[in-house]
């Protein structure tokens, strides 16, 4: 019985561990891909990750795009921007701000009978003023009686001294009568070469003075544009106060000016003549810029450089466009000339 009993129990455990029928069938046959599987799916896995990079490519390509031109744009915006307001303010005249308000610190007085009378005066100051300079003394009007007297004229100093100037008067003035210089420089767009300016401006020079800050200052501004084919050209200023005896320090604003279509100038004026005293006199009442950049780098789509022109038509001095009408119509006491220190620096600076 026990023996019976044993091998019963030897034939459950032999059999306990036997895999059912056909499980070894099933468990050679696991999930997974076949080869042909994977190399569809590497494929299209290939031809997704190409797309995506040529899109990023062509976005990479378009933004370097743009940035040459924005950044081609940015610099020849700033350089005309800064002509334009300079040209803008060519010409007008001031005192500077230690000597704003000059006095006389002598009486006129015109002798009975006499239409005019000439002689020193004492002025407070005369910082800023220069022989030739047209000064209006005094202002409103004095009555004798029910009779006004204009005590305003305007005057031309003669001569010049750090306290006085001489000028020929045909009104009465007290002291304390107050001084001011208005007007603008005729010649505050140089003209192009010709008496007294040899060295004036032309298609590649632009030259100007006046107080162009307007902080009081005379200063002489000169553009030099030197264009070339490889669009390597310069745009270069440079400033220099009147009180000085060398031209100022150069700086360049545009390194990549490339020769405009047809060779055009970089700067035309339209200058007009009045005769004043017998003397033509000429007034530059308008500048035309013209200017064509490139970029400083090739195009990453063309691998070309990309260039654009851009130009400034008709830009008005002001205060000079505004005498020459006064002197158009007879009004010359506000055309002020060339001060001699300014026809001196203009012969040095290139």
């Amino acid at each position: 019985m026990n023996r019976q009993n044993n091998l019963e129990s030897e034939q459950t455990v032999g059999t306990a561990f036997l895999p059912p029928s056909g499980a070894e069938s099933s468990a050679s046959r696991c999930p997974g891909f076949s080869l042909l599987e994977l190399l569809i799916a590497l494929a299209v896995l290939v031809i997704v990750a190409g797309i995506v990079t040529s899109g990023m490519v062509q976005m990479m390509n378009a933004q370097g795009t743009i940035n040459n031109r924005t950044e081609m744009h940015s610099s020849v915006r700033s350089a005309t921007e800064l002509l334009q307001q300079e040209i803008g303010q060519a010409g007008r005249v001031t005192l500077p701000p230690t000597n704003p308000n000059p006095t006389l610190t002598t009486a006129v007085a015109v002798p009975a009978g006499s239409p005019s009378w000439t002689g020193a005066v004492g002025v407070s100051s005369t910082t800023g003023m220069f022989t030739g300079e047209q000064v209006v003394v005094d202002a409103g009007t004095t009555f004798v009686g029910t009779q006004p007297f204009p005590n305003q004229e305007t005057v031309t100093i003669s001569a010049l001294t750090p306290n006085g100037f001489t000028a020929t008067f045909t009104n009465n003035h007290a002291v304390g009568a107050p001084l001011a210089v208005l007007g603008a420089f005729n010649a505050g767009i140089v003209p192009q070469a010709s008496t007294p300016f040899a060295n004036g401006s032309d298609g590649l020079h632009l030259k100007l003075f006046g107080d162009i800050n307007g902080d009081g200052s005379i200063v002489i501004i000169n553009y030099d544009c030197s264009p070339n084919d490889a669009g390597t050209g310069t745009l270069t200023r440079s400033v220099t106060d009147w009180n000085s005896a060398v031209q100022g320090p150069t700086i360049t604003l545009l390194g990549n000016l490339k020769k405009n279509p047809n060779n055009a100038a970089c700067f035309l004026y339209q200058q007009q003549t009045v005769t004043i005293n017998n003397a033509p006199t000429v007034f530059v009442t308008d500048v035309s810029v013209t200017l064509t950049a490139q970029t400083q780098q090739k195009d990453p789509v063309t691998h070309n450089y990309q260039w654009e022109t851009q130009a400034l038509l008709n830009v008005s001095p002001r205060n000079i466009f505004d005498i020459w009408e006064r002197a158009s119509q007879g009004v010359y006491q506000r055309v002020q000339p060339v001060p001699n220190r300014v026809t001196n620096l203009l012969t040095i600076i290139q």
